[in-house]
């Protein structure tokens, strides 16, 4: 069985036109001149931008991180019960999700 009949067959049962070759042939000469990729651009959302933009600011305490850090990879981590039940009542009663 060829791979490519079988794809080309599938296509034409769902409605699918090929490409033309000229469009084809126009894109791949477009990006071998470098035209394409000057006028390519990539945007953040806002959540992305948030992300950036903490990531860039360096409040980070590694004097505490490092032994949390070190303490999950050990697998030695440990949370009381209560703590965790008690920002769970906390979060609950502010409304926070």
């Amino acid at each position: 069985m060829d791979i490519r009949s079988s794809l080309d067959g599938l296509k034409s049962l769902l409605g699918v036109n090929p490409p033309a070759p000229a469009a084809t042939q126009s894109r791949g000469s477009a990006a071998a001149g470098g035209s394409a990729l000057a006028s390519d651009r990539a945007t953040l959302s806002n959540a992305g931008n948030e992300v950036s933009q903490s990531a860039s600011e360096s409040d980070v305490r590694t004097d505490k991180v490092a032994p949390v850090q070190a303490a999950l990879a050990a697998g030695t981590y440990n949370v009381p019960a209560s703590a965790v039940a008690s920002k769970v009542v906390d979060a609950m009663l502010s409304g926070d999700q």
